[in-house]
């Protein structure tokens, strides 16, 4: 039958956006929604901000990642795998936390846009004060 990998799933979260990762012992393959990493993250920013956690922790070339995106835009999307691949590196050795804790790679990042008021242009923009 087939030979028995192990698997490591988690969630990522940013912004508006929410991926699924996969992380599975390889050779370095990086893919989001069935495309490659420098496809799918239009600038190369974005594919660099997804996978920073494999590079802080050194296991670029060693793993694979297959992730499920949906939601936001591109940059929401590179920081939710970049969340994600973090907390599946934690399950795949927790002797890694302090190294992506330091880097900053676990912690979810609560910014979300701020909703629009009304009587107003934005969410925080005014419309110009007349006296008379």
């Amino acid at each position: 039958m087939s030979t028995e990998t192990s698997v490591f799933t988690a969630t990522g979260r940013r912004k508006t956006a929410t991926a699924r990762v996969r992380l599975t012992e390889g050779s370095g393959k990086l893919v989001a929604n069935g495309r490659d990493f420098d496809v799918h993250f239009t600038h190369e920013n974005f594919s660099k901000q997804a996978y920073a956690p494999l590079l802080t922790v050194e296991l670029r070339e060693k793993i694979d990642v297959t992730a499920n995106v949906t939601g936001g835009g591109v940059a929401g999307q590179a920081g939710a795998v970049a969340h994600g691949i973090a907390r599946a590196l934690e399950k795949l050795n927790p002797e890694l936390r302090a190294a992506l804790k330091k880097a900053g790679h676990l912690t979810r990042d609560p910014r979300e846009k701020e909703r629009k008021k009304p009587g107003q242009p934005g969410a925080r923009k005014r419309f110009q004060f007349s006296k008379r």
